[in-house]
């Protein structure tokens, strides 16, 4: 009984000295400098010095002197070096939740801080490549010339930018986001089309009979990668395949435009990233019908900063004075 005593007693205790360490780590991480703050959240997101650098825009040894500095003042080691990277500790996991308070503290100050902003300074837009490049790209110039201090730093990752995270300001998406504090409208519609080349389009005309020339059985088709299939082009594909192999398999809407431009076999390509390539012909087809939304969503706390209503503007208006473009002119692109 004596010894049950004693044990339940040095873990009452163990307890205390737990909370009154943690008390103390908090007490003092709402001291830390944000920016030590930040690269502590970077680090424990990505697992990497380098990968939170890119992130952050900064060199990876700032990141890591920062992050050595926050565990100097906190008087613990937050992560553990491994071969495969950063590791967050106990005590680091601990600290996740009071970091991202102060986070949330900070985006909440620098967006009220921008609401009373001139049209100058950093827009970060996230959006397609291929949108970025054909659509958006091309008309940023008037932008320019309208706001001369206006810097927009377009990201095309392959993994979406949390705009609640502040990755980006606001974004120009093809899925209509379903959650988050933001601001949604619907912009245009790209249209999308079957296309092939005049070289593959020749070989086929050679080998097919008159009777199947409607027909697409016997073709060859650039199709999505597994991770891809929800896409409405992926999943048409599928469907026409009925079981076939396809010619390749890709995972980049410009790999399967090269892909089909050197004859590789069909693809199914938003019409307006068919048009760059003179060599692509539209084949009719039931793609013809194939259709995504345009959206463009901002968080809401930035719905009144100038330099993001410029950037909104500009993105409306570009995508409407694109909608033939956008939605293509299957007409003049079909066969002889």
């Amino acid at each position: 009984g004596r010894w049950l005593k004693r044990a339940l007693g040095a873990a009452r205790n163990r307890d205390r000295s737990i909370d009154t360490s943690m008390h103390h780590y908090t007490a003092k991480m709402q001291h830390a400098d944000w920016n030590t703050v930040r690269d502590f959240l970077a680090v424990a997101r990505t697992g990497s010095l380098n990968q939170a650098a890119v992130m952050l825009g900064v060199n990876a040894t700032t990141v890591g002197r920062r992050v050595e500095t926050l565990e100097a003042t906190l008087g613990v080691r937050l992560f553990q070096r491994a071969q495969t990277g950063f590791v967050l500790t106990d005590e680091g996991r601990d600290l996740i939740d009071r970091a991202e308070k102060i986070e949330d503290a900070a985006i909440a100050f620098e967006r009220r801080a921008e609401q009373t902003d001139s049209v100058s300074g950093r827009v970060r837009l996230a959006t397609a490549e291929n949108l970025a490049n054909f659509i958006l790209l091309p008309a940023l110039g008037t932008l320019r010339e309208r706001h001369p201090n206006l810097v927009v730093e377009v990201l095309t990752d392959i993994h979406s930018a949390n705009l609640h995270r502040r990755e980006a300001d606001l974004a120009l998406r093809l899925v209509r986001p379903t959650q988050g504090n933001v601001t949604i409208k619907r912009v245009g519609q790209m249209h999308y089309g079957l296309y092939a080349s005049t070289d593959y389009l020749s070989r086929r005309a050679a080998q097919k009979d008159k009777p199947n020339e409607g027909r697409l059985d016997a073709d060859q088709f650039i199709a999505w990668s597994d991770a891809h299939h929800d896409l409405p082009a992926a999943k048409w594909i599928e469907r026409t395949l009925q079981g076939r192999s396809p010619a390749v398999v890709l995972t980049s809407l410009y790999a399967q435009l090269v892909a089909a431009r050197d004859g590789l076999g069909m693809a199914v390509l938003p019409c307006f990233l068919a048009a760059s390539e003179p060599c692509l012909r539209h084949v009719p087809s039931e793609a013809d019908t194939i259709t995504q939304n345009l959206w463009l969503v901002l968080h809401a706390d930035l719905a009144a900063s100038t330099r993001v209503r410029a950037v909104a503007d500009f993105i409306e208006d570009t995508v409407k004075s694109s909608a033939r473009k956008l939605q293509g002119s299957l007409e003049s692109t079909k066969m002889n």
